[in-house]
């Protein structure tokens, strides 16, 4: 559509100046009255004429008269053709963003489309999580492969845009601002809206790191200190390290790491233990750590470790055994 637009503006450019030209040179003209000429015979309003045309003027203007017919009746509709489709486009990414702000429920909202707000996009993905992003910049959002409709435009320092993206019914928030004050901001504002939510930020001084705390922000992430770390691990232990990063969190390639609660695997409250469960027989899969109902994480469980209700277990595995662990237990992403 747009290289017709370009064609329509082209044509029309290139009969104006020949019109222009024409008339300058072939009734001696000035530049303001040979435009003067020239858009009067393409619009044909019948205006009077400058000067008295010669006979080669007259058949110049039937050839110009002619022509931009034409070029004018293609460019209407080419500019009329654009206007609908794009008012037509517009309207329904306006009706799937509000069709998929209404069916979300437990979702994840996600502040920022930066390098931390993509990363953290693209896991969510891999999970299949409900998510809206909501990000001011008009060309991040354009530039960017993701569907308009997982995008709310607007400042997420502002009330009114986190009750638009669902805060209400929102069970996490990730503010990944590159700004500190930002995401203190934003951190405060979440929490007085949604006082169950879970909040994580990101902070890029660790001065900010006890305020975002404070102001209700149930993680803080320091991107930069992380990076350090990791890069002092590669050498201090580089063989552990690498191994760890082979692991991924859910996904289809590799060894993947996934936490599942004591909710997701029955229906009832009876208590049972890590041996009983017998896991490693049923999935494949190996129970790696335990976190109990208040809290506590325990690395390597006991086999004789109960879990019951408010408890989750970490288990490492395959994507195969994954699959198979979500299969025998029913456990719906």
């Amino acid at each position: 559509m747009r290289n017709k637009i370009t064609i329509a503006i082209s044509l029309l450019t290139s009969v104006m100046v020949t019109g222009c030209l024409g008339y300058k040179f072939m009734l001696g003209l000035s530049w303001i009255d040979a435009l003067y000429m020239t858009v009067i015979t393409i619009t044909t309003v019948g205006y009077r004429e400058i000067g008295d045309p010669s006979p080669e003027a007259k058949l110049f203007t039937i050839f110009i008269i002619l022509t931009s017919v034409v070029i004018v009746g293609y460019s209407v509709s080419v500019i009329s053709e654009y206007l609908l489709t794009r008012n037509s486009l517009q309207a329904r990414r306006a009706r799937e963003k509000k069709k998929y702000l209404n069916s979300m429920e437990n979702h994840i909202i996600v502040c920022g489309y930066g390098r931390n707000g993509k990363q953290a996009v693209a896991k969510l993905q891999d999970y299949k999580r409900d998510f809206i992003i909501i990000e001011k910049d008009q060309q991040v959002i354009d530039d960017c492969q993701l569907d308009n409709k997982y995008f709310y435009r607007g400042n997420a320092n502002e009330d009114e845009v986190l009750q638009s993206a669902g805060i209400g019914k929102a069970s996490v928030l990730i503010t990944a601002l590159p700004d500190d004050a930002d995401n203190l901001f934003i951190v405060l504002s979440a929490r007085q809206l949604n006082k169950d939510l879970k909040i994580i930020s990101r902070a890029s001084e660790e001065t900010s790191y006890k305020k975002l705390k404070l102001a209700g922000a149930d993680n803080v992430i320091l991107p930069d200190q992380i990076g350090g770390q990791h890069m002092a691990s590669l050498i201090v232990s580089p063989d552990l390290i690498e191994f760890w990063d082979n692991l991924s969190y859910g996904g289809d390639d590799g060894v993947n790491l996934e936490q599942v609660s004591f909710e997701q695997m029955f229906d009832h409250q009876n208590k049972c233990t890590i041996i009983d469960l017998n896991l490693r027989q049923k999935t494949g899969c190996t129970i790696i750590g335990y976190k109990s109902p208040d809290g506590e994480y325990v690395v390597n469980p006991s086999p004789e470790t109960v879990i019951g209700t408010g408890s989750k277990i970490i288990v490492v595995g395959n994507s195969q055994q994954i699959a198979q662990l979500q299969k025998s237990y029913r456990i719906h992403e």
